[in-house]
């Protein structure tokens, strides 16, 4: 309830100055209007009465491709609208919000829930975790965000539960709909699923069950093969890029026509501490992930091994596949898929450290949250908006915070160097911590 309501606060805020909503926000609220009044994805006829004047007063960029027939299939993938159809049709945006929200609160209780009954953890370390992450960027900023990136870190999560409580055909059942559904949520959600499905079908194994293995394996292949024929059906390809104007160069352009891969190294340090992009300027806290996972990986407590696996495919994806971490969107989007598994890991290391780490922890989490209280007084103030120009926040610890940090949207030897003494840095932290636990 925290969460949801502290998170449903910030729902009117401006995305730009021209639109409440941007970037992919108002095609997603276009597609799941279209399903409520139509029953289809085709938003032609939105379009053409500009039914997306509410939540976007500038002409709304085209991104699906004209068909002969007229149609206009957006260049997404369908489970969103579909969750987003009845709030929308019942409450336009502000009714997609809200429900946004009133997941960041599932997701915020689940969170508590799978430290406590999973790693152990105690109920005041789990709640203040939870909390503090749900009321923080970027988990806070895409409570109310119109994309797929909570409702896929919400079955993620869900999805670990099951994969790792008893695995009853009830449990086992949920994780395949769990790993079903984050690629209908997004196609890049796929790496994560396919290490979820790993996860529970090795578990299955190793508990000599080979019939219940062979059966997941079998049902995971047929939703691949409805995943695909169904994109060739409603999209017109394997996936749903392929509907999309602007990828001429076929669906897989979307990662980039001539992708650098040794460049996008920098992003596994980017991601976390770019001044703009990354997640540590607006939750000092997210640099406590790599000394958890460190430990985690030491320790190895029973379902360790997996969080570690999901948070890596999470993290890759975002490094590797992603066309960029510097979009038309709020920091950390791509890594929201394993934050809230990246929290319990946190947790779970925060039990672990005495009472004086716990406060550092603590400081450094609250200052996340002093992040989205300045966020919410800047844009619902009009000083900024949430998208165009995050970056004049009134928070005075992100500006001073800022200076220290490396630049990745300036490519130059100064930025290289200061990615690699980060890399250094956390290095040591990370050896430091798992030496420590082990004494």
């Amino acid at each position: 309830m925290l969460v949801a309501v502290g998170v449903a606060v910030g729902a009117p805020m401006r995305a730009s100055y021209g639109a409440r909503t941007t970037a992919d926000e108002p095609h997603y609220l276009l597609s799941a209007l279209s399903l409520w009044e139509d029953g289809n994805l085709d938003v032609s006829d939105e379009r053409a009465a500009v039914r997306y004047r509410a939540f976007h007063a500038a002409t709304l960029p085209v991104q699906a491709e004209i068909q002969p027939d007229g149609s206009q299939i957006e260049p997404h993938d369908p489970l969103l609208p579909v969750l987003l159809a009845a709030p929308v049709g019942l409450g336009g945006w502000l009714g997609a919000k809200l429900f946004m929200a009133a997941l960041a609160g599932a997701l915020g209780g689940l969170t508590m829930v799978v430290a406590m009954r999973r790693f152990s953890v105690s109920p005041p370390v789990a709640a203040v975790a939870a909390v503090v992450a749900g009321l923080s960027p970027p988990l806070a900023i895409y409570g109310t965000q119109i994309y797929p990136e909570l409702p896929g870190a919400l079955v993620a999560l869900a999805g670990f539960w099951w994969a790792t409580g008893r695995l009853s055909k009830g449990a086992v059942w949920a994780v395949g709909l769990a790993v079903v559904a984050l690629p209908w949520l997004s196609v890049k959600y796929t790496p994560v699923a396919a290490v979820l499905a790993a996860g529970v079908l090795w578990r299955l194994w190793r508990n000599g069950r080979s019939t219940w293995a062979i059966g997941l394996l079998g049902g995971l292949g047929a939703a691949a093969a409805t995943f695909v024929l169904g994109h060739e059906w409603i999209y017109g390809g394997p996936t749903a890029y392929a509907s999309g104007s602007h990828f001429v160069a076929g669906d897989f352009s979307v990662m980039g026509d001539r992708p650098d891969y040794i460049g996008r190294t920098q992003r596994v340090v980017g991601l976390l501490v770019d001044r703009s992009f990354g997640l540590a300027v607006w939750q000092p806290a997210a640099l406590a992930i790599v000394p958890a996972l460190a430990v985690m990986l030491r320790r190895r407590p029973r379902h360790g091994v997996l969080l570690v696996v999901l948070v890596v495919a999470g993290w890759f994806t975002a490094t590797y596949l992603a066309l960029t971490m510097q979009g038309w969107w709020w920091p950390g989007r791509q890594t929201v898929i394993v934050v809230p598994l990246a929290v319990v890991a946190i947790a779970w290391w925060a039990e672990r450290l005495g009472t004086v780490g716990r406060r550092v922890l603590l400081g450094a989490g609250l200052l996340g949250v002093a992040a989205y209280v300045f966020l919410l007084v800047g844009v619902l103030g009009g000083h900024h908006t949430l998208i165009v120009d995050f970056d004049r926040t009134l928070d005075p610890f992100v500006r001073v915070a800022r200076t220290v940090l490396p630049d990745a949207s300036v490519q130059h030897a100064a930025t290289w160097w200061g990615m690699a003494a980060w890399a250094v840095l956390l290095g040591v932290v990370a050896l430091w911590a798992a030496r420590r636990d082990a004494a």
